[in-house]
């Protein structure tokens, strides 16, 4: 399990009623690096994320499986407040919340909405000039295109499965409450 995997994110945005306001950014963009190192961050992504509610600010983050993520930052707070997840002695901790702080970045996008990539940050992640940004529920992902048509063939077969049992445990549950 990478350091990542397993975070627990606490709810920031209660309705009354005990109801929790999710973030849920969907969809994939093609875009280009610039000269300057800045990518577009969709207006289509932008408007999923409402300023008041998640941020206006973002943090760049180093996330799992070497993937860049762009997450609000009430968002990110959380995990970076969190517990080191799996960590079983107090050396594991420490090393989640320095490399999690440490390869952060608190980042705003300019006002045409492009995102200024950290040149230490995109070589981690071995981005080149063509990315997708992919809404990943709570944060954007910064995939090479190559890289996540890839993974999309990779793991389609999986999600279909997964997705046709999601479903059937909805119909399921909506046929008990009738």
């Amino acid at each position: 399990m990478t350091w990542w995997e397993g975070v627990v994110l606490f709810p920031i945005n209660y309705i009354p009623g005990g109801a929790v306001a999710m973030l849920l950014l969907t969809g994939e963009y093609e875009h280009v690096v610039d000269d300057k190192n800045r990518v577009l961050v969709s207006n289509k992504l932008r408007s999923q994320i409402d300023a008041d509610e998640h941020g206006s600010s973002f943090y760049l983050v180093f996330g799992a499986n070497g993937i860049l993520c762009l997450y609000p930052e009430k968002y990110f707070e959380q995990i970076a407040l969190a517990v080191a997840p799996g960590a079983t002695a107090p050396d594991e901790a420490v090393a989640f919340e320095r490399i999690s702080f440490a390869l952060a970045s608190k980042v705003e996008l300019d006002g045409q909405g492009r995102l200024l990539l950290n040149d230490r940050l995109r070589r981690r992640a071995g981005l080149k000039d063509q990315v997708t940004l992919v809404g990943v529920r709570d944060h954007i992902e910064l995939w090479n295109s190559k890289d996540w048509e890839r993974y999309l063939s990779d793991n389609m077969a999986q999600y279909q499965k997964q997705m046709s049992q999601a479903r059937q445990l909805v119909l399921q549950r909506q046929n008990e409450e009738v």
